[in-house]
C-alpha cells in the first residue's frame, strides 16, 4: 500500500462502489454504504456514505448528501459534502452547493451558491488528463 496521499477523489480505489449504468433510470429515495458511480438518469434524493460521482453525460435531479464528490454530469439541486468536491468541466450544476473543499475545472457551470465550510479557497484548475469518472 502506498502513503502517498491522493489529491483526486478518483485517485482513491473503492471496493465496494454500486453503479447505476448509461440507460438506466432511478426515481426514489437512495442510501448508499459505499460509493455510487451514477451514468444514467435520477430523479431521488440520496445519502452516500462514499464517494458520490456523475459521470458525462449523467443527470441527477434531486439532493445528494456525500463524503466526497465527483460531478462531471448535470445536476440539478442540492449537493452536501462533508469533505472534498470535485467539479469537471463537463459539469452543469443548477443547485446549492458546500463542501469543505471545493476543486472547479475551467468551463465548468455552477448557476446557484457555493459554499465552503473550512477555510480553503474555492481551487480553480485546468483538466490535463482524461476523463476518470468511472463512466
Amino acid at each position: 500500500m502506498s502513503d502517498t496521499p491522493r489529491r483526486r477523489v478518483s485517485d482513491r480505489n473503492s471496493v465496494n462502489a454500486t453503479f447505476l449504468g448509461s440507460g438506466t433510470t432511478l426515481t426514489g429515495e437512495l442510501q448508499c454504504d459505499g460509493d455510487l458511480v451514477v451514468a444514467g438518469t435520477v430523479n431521488a434524493h440520496a445519502l452516500v456514505r462514499g464517494a458520490f460521482t456523475l459521470t458525462e453525460p449523467a443527470r441527477w435531479t434531486g439532493s445528494v448528501r456525500a463524503t466526497h464528490a465527483i460531478v462531471a454530469g448535470n445536476l440539478e439541486g442540492a449537493l452536501l459534502v462533508s469533505e472534498k468536491l470535485e467539479i469537471r468541466k463537463t459539469a452543469h450544476i443548477r443547485g446549492s452547493v458546500q463542501a469543505r473543499s471545493i476543486a472547479i475545472a475551467q468551463g465548468a457551470v455552477v448557476e446557484g451558491e457555493m459554499s465552503v465550510t473550512s477555510d480553503e479557497a474555492v481551487t480553480m484548475f485546468e483538466e490535463r488528463r482524461e476523463s476518470d469518472t468511472g463512466g
